[in-house]
């Protein structure tokens, strides 16, 4: 058990350091989408533009890693989405790592990620 969830958190290690460092200065340091500049084969990325897709951002209420309020910014930048298309979903007492495994995932923010698939059907 401990040997698997360590394959699994080190995983990220599959990416290329370059990958790795270019999407954090992009993303993280330099707020590349936030400021509508982050751009993918020369083309502007520009979530607003999405009108037909169901968002759920997923935070966890102990998260070390990213902040809350970190994903829920997606749904300012996605402002092309109808109201009943958006959900957000904090998870009490949960860490980054244990928002997606465990037990509160299997039996807390699984069914609110299951719930909005089916919804959006």
């Amino acid at each position: 058990m401990t040997r698997r969830f360590y394959e699994e958190y080190f995983a990220v290690s599959d990416l290329s350091a370059d990958c790795y460092l270019k999407t954090v200065r992009l993303v993280f340091q330099e707020h590349a989408l936030a400021r509508g500049k982050l751009k993918y084969r020369e083309r502007t990325i520009q979530p607003q533009a999405i009108r037909r897709t169901a968002l759920l951002t997923v935070e966890g209420e102990r998260d070390d890693i990213c902040a809350m309020g970190q994903t829920l910014a997606a749904q300012d930048l996605c402002s092309g989405l109808r109201q009943y298309l958006r959900t957000h979903y904090v998870q009490a007492g949960v860490g980054h790592y244990g928002v997606f495994s465990g037990k509160r995932w299997e039996n807390q923010v699984y069914p609110a990620v299951r719930d909005v698939i089916y919804s959006s059907e």
